[in-house]
């Protein structure tokens, strides 16, 4: 209390009662509210810096599956414009960030339900419409029939039915049944790519072979992984012979082999699965 210049009692600041604004304690409520929320991360990292950079490194592997589907994009479009070279590049990019995003994934041990899906529909773009793309315009150029060409998008069906049932299949953990939608994708692009006119000379060869490869890709056959259990030749044999296969395909055919490549690993995979019946 005090006295005026005209002698009357007033409230200081000093003493007055400390009475919260409404909008003060109505923000306070909502922070509190956010903070609670199981979202929160998404609004405001908890733990300061180191919360921050928890949630960068939860995103890294989405990031790079995104660039792998920016990849598949730019491969889709180069091939319908009938750049099989660039469709080609792309391509492999899109392989190479494939295999990134799941080995950050396991590094950084960042799993999530989300990056799944967006690990499925950048594969889907990538690895099953560009190369439908690339078969496609081939069979344009052709001139044959106008209906013809359309045979080529049975890639990309087969691809999509392909990852739905991988996505469900808690069998291919290790191992896989039926041919993986990159090798498929990288069979395609490179065999354009390197025997383009042998192709167009031969078009319904290459019809039995988009038959024959989209069945690969929904079929039963078990296919070997590159994914190693150690460094001992013991357990990973198989792995150790086809990547000395590939340096010598890849010595004598240099960016001609890979659709070889692709070919040496359906025949090593039979012929494993052949030799433990045997055994």
């Amino acid at each position: 209390m005090g006295l005026s210049p005209f002698g009357w009692t007033v409230r200081t600041r000093s003493n007055a009662p400390s009475i919260p604004q409404k909008g003060t304690l109505r923000f306070k409520l909502i922070l509190n509210k956010c903070i609670n929320s199981k979202y929160s991360y998404s609004l405001f990292p908890i733990g300061g810096l180191r919360g921050l950079t928890n949630i960068m490194k939860r995103h890294i592997p989405n990031f790079i599956t995104c660039l792998n589907l920016f990849s598949g994009c730019v491969a889709s479009y180069l091939a319908f414009k009938g750049n099989y070279q660039g469709a080609f590049i792309a391509i492999l990019i899109a392989s190479a960030f494939d295999f990134m995003d799941g080995f950050a994934a396991r590094l950084l041990k960042a799993y999530s339900a989300m990056g799944k899906e967006l690990d499925s529909l950048a594969d889907m773009v990538s690895f099953g419409l560009a190369p439908g793309a690339i078969v496609f315009s081939v069979l344009t150029e052709c001139k044959i029939n106008e209906w013809l060409p359309f045979v080529g998008f049975l890639i990309p069906v087969f691809s999509g039915l392909r990852l739905a049932k991988f996505n469900i299949d808690d069998r291919q953990s290790t191992s896989f049944l039926g041919l993986p939608v990159p090798a498929n994708a990288i069979f395609w692009a490179g065999l354009v790519y390197s025997f383009q006119s042998i192709l167009m000379d031969n078009i319904w060869a290459l019809v039995v072979l988009i038959v024959i490869f989209s069945l690969l890709l929904v079929s039963e056959l078990p296919m070997f992984s590159l994914k190693f259990k150690n460094v001992a030749w013991k357990n990973n044999q198989t792995q150790y012979l086809f990547l000395i296969g590939c340096v010598v395909i890849l010595a004598i055919f240099g960016l001609n082999a890979f659709a070889i490549i692709i070919s040496w690993y359906i025949a090593m995979s039979v012929f494993v699965v052949l030799f433990k019946k045997a055994v």
